[in-house]
């Protein structure tokens, strides 16, 4: 029978802190989780092996005063990027089913804000075998002049593993060794880093027309099985061939169904065809039956391309690619351009005209512009010039040049766009050409518009108004500040009526906004444009917005409230009020900083508020003040505070230390509740017998007559003079959880199904068995096993083994305890720590112990 206890000693000593208060010592991480292996590697750093898909669980021990908080990272970034479902703030990471991209280094942060934080880090090596990929590839080559052809034949098996994985070749159910056959070669190609291994076969011969099998091995690391693939060679081994039903590129109307057929022109093995799209997955309406790809009733968001790959693993994939083009028209406008080696803004008679159309559309090369003139269609003349696309224009705008424009070309001209033989509808734009009917804008911002104030979480409206002019464009909209975006989140913002409405306005979108006449649907000329400021108000940010407050009865007291900033910034009212009751005072000077000096009394303590207020509204600062006492801080690290008494009771060592004793009235005492399932057992009055809390120094108390195995609350409150300061609570048990196992304070008797953290042993023989008296197995050996715990009581729990039959000589049962964190360092003054010492009970029963 063997017990073992696996302890790491660390040679890092925890840093004092003043007398009891102390920043968190060097942290240790632990395993508890489904580990393969734990070791050090040449360079002292620890590596964790799990197998992929097993449960990692890593814990944080770290001790310190006040308790520290501890926060898991991971290199390149926070533990919760890849496991949200993890609380990264536990002293306990828990990952379940770990991947292989989860792999990497591991920090556990622990903090209690006193001195530097303390870090330890672990490498956790994730290990898995994926089943192996094996292709061939043939080449021919003329030998001694093209008397014959030499045929070699290459097997590549590629497998992604950690650790790198051992590769076995065979012919059949035979080994394949080079160094017995002539005909073969086995090598690892360049820059593959040991997941490719290559079978050469030289000059083919007939028993080389065979199964083929690569299997691969991790050599059982963390219980990871051999796999293999099989491949048979034969004399009609060739790579795939595919060919497509349709064109490169298929061109359809929303609404139709795509029928695409990928034809197998050859290969053997029989090659299996699949289908993808780039970019993005085949739609959802999509249908693969077999070497067919049907779409049905294709939308603009199903356009993309379509690929077609065929493999059998023999030589390279076939691959065949269709782009297909869901045609789309929309947003048909128009520009009327005067003459521009004129630099004309208006239409005169003697002077060229130019009027342009756009549509956008996809495919946009395949749109088709026509033009009509009082509805008849125009053809080209000397004084009609038609472009089918204008190399002055964007790409795909269609023009109609006007030369040396007459009384004649007065008129009213339509351009309409539409896809030949396509039930896409066509798109018409009308543009009437008179002296009257074109002119250029005028842009103009009303009176008391160029500053629009609003207040914040209001709606805002900035109006630009086009005055005069035909036809009339819409407005744009933007930041004049370089890079800014408008409140929608684009660039540029587009008002048919020139009104830029805003909700919900922020101070974020103070600024100054362009408006300027768009490109399009009016005269193609210098655009006009204005400015607006736009001005939000709020209340004044104050700071603090609240602020605990202590002191001593009868000193003087001084709250400020300091203004940050505010908009407007001339402040109307600055206002003190205790506990909701205005505070009668001369009215404060507005352009100093709010304040308010009083002496403390137990009549006035309680909540002060600071009102300042301007025209956007008003903000508060809010001080909790009074002379009641910090909350006193329990110390967690007590060196066995659990003493066992007669029978089945235990007394238990409570320790705290009081957060600034100093700051507030003396503490003559403390009152401590002691519950079970919210119901008082004990509730007293600890006298300090007029000796006063020092900060940093431990204060205890031993609760006695408490029940194993049972749990407590404590709670905990400091008393002064004029007052009784909040209670804390704490959960004290007989055993202590296991997600804070400490040798100062672990007392483990097996109460707890979780048996305190140990684990069994994995390469063990047996396993071990929590059991007490009332569940002995019937069927154990006669005469074997304690009668009760070390207790005396046949409710207690204890581990156990059966030595007799079926065991033999050399079966071992291995019960690991959790990994501790040991120092041989005192604690702080008062906490009693000495160098740690593990001991265990044990019980043998039988007549041949010994033996």
């Amino acid at each position: 029978m063997e017990l073992f206890w696996i302890l790491l000693f660390s040679s890092v000593y925890p840093l004092a802190w003043g007398q009891g208060v102390y920043a968190p010592a060097n942290a240790q991480i632990v395993h508890s989780g489904a580990a393969c292996n734990v070791k050090d590697d040449n360079i002292s750093e620890r590596i964790y092996t799990i197998k992929e898909g097993d449960t990692l669980v890593l814990q944080c021990i770290v001790k310190g005063h006040p308790r520290p908080q501890v926060r898991w990272t991971k290199t390149a970034g926070s533990a919760s990027d890849k496991f949200q479902e993890t609380s990264i703030y536990n002293e306990t990471l828990r990952i379940e089913g770990i991947q292989r991209v989860q792999g990497g280094r591991y920090y556990c942060k622990a903090d209690n804000g006193v001195g530097v934080a303390a870090i330890k880090s672990i490498r956790v090596d994730v290990q898995y075998l994926d089943t192996p990929v094996l292709t061939v590839h043939q080449t021919i080559s003329d030998v001694r002049g093209s008397y014959y052809q030499e045929k070699t034949v290459f097997l590549r098996c590629t497998v992604n593993s950690n650790p790198p994985a051992r590769f076995i070749w065979k012919r059949g159910s035979m080994l394949i060794e080079q160094s017995k056959d002539n005909g073969v070669d086995i090598y690892e190609p360049l820059y593959t880093q040991g997941e490719t291994k290559v079978l050469k076969l030289k000059n083919l011969r007939p028993k080389d027309f065979a199964d083929y099998t690569c299997q691969v091995s991790v050599r059982n690391v963390c219980n990871i099985e051999d796999k293999s693939v099989t491949f048979r060679l034969t004399n009609t081994t060739s790579p795939p061939m595919i060919r497509l039903s349709v064109n490169d590129t298929v061109v359809v109307d929303p609404g139709q169904d795509v029928l695409l057929t990928c034809e197998v022109t050859g290969g053997f093995p029989p090659p299996t065809v699949t289908w993808s799209r780039y970019p993005g997955p085949l739609p959802l309406s999509a249908q693969v039956r077999g070497p067919t790809l049907i779409l049905r009733a294709v939308t603009p968001a199903d356009a993309g391309f379509y690929n077609c790959t065929a493999v059998n693993n023999v030589g390279n994939p076939a691959r065949k690619n269709v782009n297909v083009i869901v045609r789309t028209m929309s947003n048909l406008t128009f520009q009327i351009t005067p003459d521009s080696n004129k630099d004309s803004e208006t239409i005169q008679m003697g002077r060229d005209l130019k009027l342009s159309c756009h549509v956008d559309a996809t495919p946009q090369d395949k749109v088709n512009y026509t033009w009509y003139k009082n509805g008849a269609p125009v053809f080209n003349s000397d004084s009609l010039i038609l472009l089918r696309s204008d190399p002055d224009m964007a790409p795909g705008t269609s023009s109609l040049e006007i030369v040396d424009m007459k009384f004649r070309d007065l008129a009213t001209y339509s351009c309409m766009a539409n896809f030949p033989g396509s039930r896409v509808p066509e798109l018409r734009v009308d543009v009437n050409i008179s002296q009257n009917s074109v002119s250029p804008p005028v842009l103009s911002v009303p009176a008391g518009g160029q500053v629009v104030s609003v207040r914040e979480g209001g709606n805002a409206e900035l109006v630009c108004l086009i005055v005069d002019g035909k036809p009339r464009p819409p407005l744009l909209w933007s930041r004049t500040e370089k890079d800014l975006l408008m409140p929608s989140g684009k660039l540029v913002v587009e008002t048919p009526d020139g009104r830029l409405r805003l909700k919900n306005v922020t101070r974020d979108m103070m600024g100054a906004y362009r408006c300027q006449t768009a490109p399009y649907n009016g005269l193609n000329i210098k655009r006009r444009e204005a400015q607006i400021t736009l001005n939000v108000q709020y209340p004044p940010i104050l700071d603090p917005v609240f602020q605990d407050v202590r002191s001593r009865n009868y000193q003087m007291v001084t709250l400020r409230c300091t203004v940050l900033r505010s908009n407007p910034p001339r402040l109307m009212d600055i206002r003190w009020f205790r506990n909701g009751d205005l505070i009668r005072m001369p009215m404060p000077d507005l352009k100093e900083t709010p304040e308010l000096k009083f002496k403390l009394e137990p009549t006035n303590n309680g909540t002060y508020e600071c009102r300042v207020s301007n025209t956007a509204g008003t903000s508060s600062c809010m001080f909790n003040v009074s002379a009641q006492p910090y909350n006193a801080e329990f110390y967690f690290d007590t060196p066995n505070p659990v003493r066992i008494l007669k029978g089945n009771n235990y007394s238990y060592n409570l320790q705290w230390t009081q957060k600034d004793p100093e700051a507030t009235d003396r503490i003559i005492g403390y009152w401590i509740n002691v519950r079970k399932n919210k119901q008082n057992l004990l509730s007293k009055q600890i006298d300090l017998k007029g000796k006063e809390p020092e900060k940093g120094v431990l204060m205890s108390y031993t609760i006695s007559d408490l029940r194993i195995p049972l749990s407590y609350e404590v709670r905990l409150a400091p008393i002064t003079t004029y007052s009784t300061g909040d209670y804390i609570s704490r959960i004290i048990q007989y055993s202590e959880p296991y997600t804070y196992p400490r040798p100062s304070d672990h007392v483990c008797g097996f109460e707890d199904e979780r048996i305190c953290g140990f684990s069994q042993d994995r390469s063990d023989i047996f396993d071990w068995t929590r059991q007490n008296h009332l569940t002995q197995n019937p069927k154990r050996s006669a005469n074997t096993g304690p009668e009760t715990d070390r207790s005396g009581t046949k409710e207690g729990y204890y581990m156990y083994i059966e030595a007799s039959r079926p065991r033999v000589q050399g079966d071992k049962a291995r019960l690991l305890s959790p990994l501790f964190n040991v120092t041989s360092v005192r604690g702080p003054k008062g906490s009693g720590r000495v160098p740690y010492c593990v001991s265990f009970y044990y019980h043998m029963k039988g007549k041949h112990i010994g033996e």
